[in-house]
């Protein structure tokens, strides 16, 4: 079933959003606001449909070629669409989730949203890519990406995202590890390859079950393919809680370099760092502003990673507590603190069980997974009672249902600014400030 639709809008996703003249909502991929296109039905719901673009009939003025146009379905669902146009629809996509998520006054969340902070490089930004390794129909060794809701992968050369010493990485891994494999299963099923350009430091993960494994040539043949400055392998059985159960060095240090915010980080494989380094950069300027510590201010970084927000934050003078539950991370903030000549200090546990480090702080800033807030960990930062509550999110729907709860404890939003670390894709950032009701 095919019919004609006006593109009104991109929604929160990979797709552009139209209506038909029933009223119902219909989910367009391959389309952008503005576009006149015949589509095809591919599924029915009960209160919306999905579509495929099968022709543009009148094309958007917002309308741009991808500069990858087989990574569209995969990992660049925008990048159809031109950057200025990106960027409003992220800032509308903000304003949406507070108004329908957050129980703000629709009019309220457009004063409240702050224009997206954009990037400086729109392709060429990604420090990291993440490769599936899987086998095609020939039964041949394969990395790529997954194709945007669904468990398919396609096979992939390259990555304009990436910056450009592993804008080729995928090729060049999968051809190493085809010729290292010679035909055995060695159990690879994710590859990680991050670089800086900052320090040139290139590192690349295999991530494995426990198993024998040829590691001297694994080495040898990676060095060799992208001039990786590291080699680990990451002992991890497949699934999605990852429980790592060991890191082996390979080659190298076993760790990327990175620099920021004028500091020096070391990352294990396992552990979290923004993709988009500059992009980082503006996320930390942000949170130290509405954070305003000062000399001995006591503040709580909670999710705290390898330290991205907690090492600035100690750098300006604050007392700081960072509590993360990544072993691996824990590990490389204390190391990270410690090479740039600062003091944090950093708890290993679960954000639940440490609420108790949040006693007497000044400001908390936390930087949640997708799900974003606990129940438990939010009601446990209001009982603290900080002056600021700094939030830094990389989900507007989550964020804007946890500024509603932080509204019932107490606390409201005063400013939400949006950053985009990820050109090309619906995702984006944003740092926000709760302070008491007063």
């Amino acid at each position: 079933m095919t019919e004609t639709l006006q593109i009104e809008k991109m929604s929160y996703g990979p797709c552009a959003i139209a209506h038909e003249a029933s009223g119902r909502t219909v989910f367009v991929q391959g389309a952008v606001p503005g576009d006149v296109v015949e589509a095809r039905i591919v599924s029915e719901h009960k209160s919306f449909a999905e579509a495929q673009v099968m022709r543009v009939v009148e094309a958007s003025a917002d309308r741009t070629a991808p500069a990858d146009p087989d990574l569209v379905t995969s990992v660049e669902p925008w990048a159809i669409l031109a950057y200025p146009a990106q960027l409003a629809a992220k800032r509308a996509n903000v304003v949406d989730a507070l108004a329908r998520n957050g129980g703000i006054p629709r009019a309220d969340a457009e004063k409240l949203v702050e224009e997206v902070r954009p990037s400086k490089r729109t392709y060429g930004y990604r420090n990291k890519l993440e490769l599936t390794a899987f086998s095609d129909v020939a039964g041949r060794f394969q990395l790529g990406f997954r194709e945007q809701g669904t468990e398919e992968c396609s096979a992939a050369k390259k990555c304009s995202l990436a910056v450009r010493p592993i804008e080729r990485a995928p090729k060049a891994l999968t051809g190493a590890l085809r010729y290292m494999a010679g035909g055995q299963d060695l159990g690879i099923y994710r590859v990680g390859v991050r670089a800086s350009l900052r320090t040139k430091s290139v590192e690349v993960a295999l991530w494995t079950p426990p198993s024998a494994f040829p590691r001297g040539f694994a080495a040898k043949m990676l060095e060799e393919a992208i001039g990786a400055t590291s080699v680990v392998r990451v002992i991890a059985d497949p699934g999605s809680s990852r429980r790592v159960k060991r890191v082996e060095v390979l080659s190298g240090k076993g760790f990327w370099l990175e620099e920021a915010c004028g500091l020096s980080f070391s990352v294990s494989a396992p552990s979290f760092f923004q993709v988009n380094t500059a992009q980082a950069e503006a996320l930390v300027k942000l949170a130290l502003e509405m954070a305003e510590v000062e000399e001995g201010s006591f503040v709580a970084d909670v999710f705290a990673g390898a330290g991205m927000f907690s090492l600035p934050l100690a750098e300006a003078g604050a007392d700081v507590v960072a509590i993360e539950l990544s072993g691996s991370a824990v590990r490389d903030l204390r190391r990270n603190a410690d090479a740039n000549g600062l003091f944090v200090d950093a708890v290993c546990d679960d954000a639940v069980r440490a609420l108790d480090q949040l006693e007497g702080t000044d400001v908390v800033l936390v930087d949640p997974p997708r799900s974003g807030l606990e129940k438990r960990v939010l009601e446990g930062i209001c009982q603290a009672a900080p002056a600021r509550v700094v939030y830094v999110s990389c989900d507007p729907q989550t964020m804007a249902r946890d500024a509603a709860r932080f509204a019932n404890q107490g606390y409201r939003l005063v400013r939400t600014c949006p950053v985009d670390l990820f050109p090309q894709t619906y995702h984006v950032e944003t740092v926000n400030l709760f302070v008491p009701v007063r």
